[in-house]
Parts: structure tokens; C-alpha cells; sequence
């Protein structure tokens, strides 16, 4: 690798790591009650007392820690998923697998009786992992196993499937629709650190998992024929890396609901960055992610003062363009 590359991706990482620092701090000073820096820093630093201090450390702290977790969970998910599918639009919302989460979740709600964030948990990953198992099942029927365009299509098939059951049941117990609506659309809001306590073991988890198969992933995208020649076991690299990304989809999803292409566009934007080499578009997409979550969260908090836009609203407003010029620039491979 040339010197002025590796100084360049040095430099990149850098000024990522720059750029979440500043997320943070808006995080924390930025809202319906606007804190100074210094007050944040004294909060946070020094045991400050007063309103503002208690705002930060009480509300705004594990807000912005569940953000992070967040961000970083649906930009590993979605860089791994895509190189395990060499499909560019592939992420957990278009894949099907938050909407499994989803599904879990409101089952959870309309007959199980559970309405915690907390016991969301293991129904979102239980809904995660069966909708990823269906994607891929489907998509590998059939002449030529499981394609990028039979596993995107597979997605859909499945998504728009547990979409019409999340709609049924809905339509029946009007009593888990307003508890489900809020966290359906995506919120960092009234997140608490027992959210955390419940999330980051498997978060931590997910991303070893994925962190762990950064070559494979490298070898895949040169097709796999060429994986097999380098001596890469390409089913253990998609069932290693896909176990990684379902475990960190069902922990953002559960901790804060389905954020809308956090996992497409950050992995791209790493791409771009760094270069195709996943042992630094990894990192860098967990840099980013973040960012992209906690600027969405911050945004959604001042557009319409003193209300607050969700932060699923936001990154779909953000999302939403970053594809529609994927697809026109890009060809999805067959």
C-alpha cells in the first residue's frame, strides 16, 4: 500500500473521530433547553449542579450513549450485509431483518403483555434472526443459490410480508398501536441506561463477529470463486458474518427502534473514505454511523421548536435521496 495512502486513511480516521467528538458535544448542549459547552463539560467532568447539569447527565448522556451504540450497530449491520451479498442496497431495513424485529416487537406488545424497551430486547432478535434465515432461504432456491438481486428481492418479498402482519395486528389490538407507533418510527427519546445495561453486551458481540470476518469479506467481493482460491470458507464467512449482523440489527432496533439507511448509506460513505479494504471501512462505518444518528437526533430536536421531530424521521429525509442517486449511479450485480 502506498505511504500517501495509508497517510491519507490515518488522516480520514482522524477527522472521523473529530466528527463524533462534535456530535457528541450537540448531543449533550443541544435541545428544547439549550446548554452552554462549558456547562456540559462542567457536568460531565466536575459534578456541576443545577438544572442544566441534571439535564445533561440524567436525559441527555444516555440519549446520546444509546446513539452511539446505535449508529455504529446499523453501520457494521450494513457494511457487513453488504459485502456478504455484494449488493450495494443491501441493509437491515431493506433486507426485512428490522422489520422481523418489528414484527417480534409488536407480538410482544399485543399479546404477550410486555411494554418495556428492556423486554423488547429478545423478541427483536428472535424477529431479526427469522427474517434473516427466510431473506436467505428464499433467495437460495432455485439456479444460481442466493444472488444479490434473489436475495434483495428476497427482502422484499419478506418485508412487505411482515409489514401486512404488523398492519393485521394492529388493526385488532388498538391498544398496542400507540405504545408501538412511537417506537416503530425510530427515537433515541426517553432512552435511559437500562437500555444500555440490556444492549451492549450483544452489541459488542455482533461487532467482533463482523470485525472477525473484515478478509473474508474482502476475498467475497472479488466473487466466490476467487474467495475459494484464496483459501477463504465462504459459507463460514456469510454464516459468521450474517450472525454478527443480525445480533447488532436486533440490539438498535430493540434500543431504539428500525432507523431508516443508517445501515446503506454509511457504508458507502466509509467506502468512499477509506477505500474497499474492510479492515478500515469496518471502523470507519462505526465512526460515521454515530455521526449520522446523533446530528439526525439533534436536527429532528430544533426543526420544530419546542416539538421534536424523531430521529427515524430525520435519517430517512437524509436516506431517502442518498439512495434514489445510488440506484442512478450504480448497477446492482446479478
Amino acid at each position: 500500500m502506498p505511504a500517501a495512502f495509508r497517510s491519507r486513511r490515518v488522516l480520514a480516521t482522524s477527522a472521523a473521530v473529530v466528527a463524533l467528538l462534535l456530535a457528541v458535544l450537540l448531543s449533550l448542549a443541544v435541545g428544547a433547553r439549550a446548554v452552554s459547552p462549558g456547562t456540559v463539560l462542567d457536568a460531565l467532568l466536575h459534578g456541576a449542579t443545577g438544572d442544566d447539569a441534571e439535564v445533561v447527565r440524567g436525559l441527555r448522556v444516555p440519549r446520546t450513549l444509546v446513539g452511539l451504540m446505535v449508529g455504529a450497530a446499523l453501520a457494521l449491520a450494513g457494511t457487513a450485509l453488504q459485502g456478504i451479498t455484494r449488493n450495494p442496497i443491501a441493509d437491515p431495513g431493506i433486507l426485512g431483518i428490522s422489520q422481523g424485529s418489528a414484527v417480534a416487537v409488536v407480538l410482544a406488545i399485543a399479546f404477550l403483555g410486555v411494554h418495556t424497551l428492556s423486554g423488547y430486547v429478545w423478541f427483536a432478535f428472535l424477529g431479526a434472526a427469522l427474517a434473516s434465515v427466510a431473506v436467505y432461504a428464499i433467495a437460495a432456491r432455485g439456479r444460481g443459490g442466493a444472488t444479490p438481486v434473489k436475495l434483495a428481492l428476497g427482502g422484499a418479498a419478506v418485508n412487505a410480508l411482515l409489514l401486512s402482519v404488523t398492519t393485521g395486528v394492529l388493526t385488532t389490538k388498538a391498544a398496542a398501536l400507540d405504545e408501538f407507533r412511537f417506537w416503530q418510527i425510530g427515537s433515541l427519546d426517553g432512552r435511559d441506561t437500562a437500555v444500555l445495561g440490556q444492549i451492549w453486551p450483544f452489541l459488542l458481540i455482533g461487532a467482533v463477529l463482523v470485525l472477525s470476518v473484515a478478509r473474508g469479506l474482502d476475498a467475497l467481493a472479488l466473487g466466490e470463486d476467487v474467495a475459494k482460491g484464496l483459501g477463504q470458507k465462504v459459507a463460514t464467512v456469510r454464516i459468521v458474518g450474517g450472525l454478527g449482523a443480525t445480533v447488532l440489527t436486533g440490539a438498535a432496533v430493540a434500543a431504539a427502534g428500525p432507523l431508516a439507511f443508517v445501515g446503506l448509506a454509511v457504508p458507502h460513505i466509509a467506502r468512499a473514505i477509506v477505500g474497499s479494504d474492510h479492515r478500515w471501512v469496518l471502523p470507519m462505518a462505526a465512526l460515521i454511523g454515530p455521526v449520522m444518528v446523533l446530528v439526525a437526533d439533534v436536527a429532528g430536536r430544533i426543526v420544530f421548536p419546542p416539538g421534536e421531530v424523531p430521529a427515524g424521521v430525520m435519517t430517512a429525509l437524509i436516506g431517502v435521496p442518498f439512495l434514489v442517486t445510488l440506484v442512478r449511479r450504480k448497477a446492482v450485480p446479478a
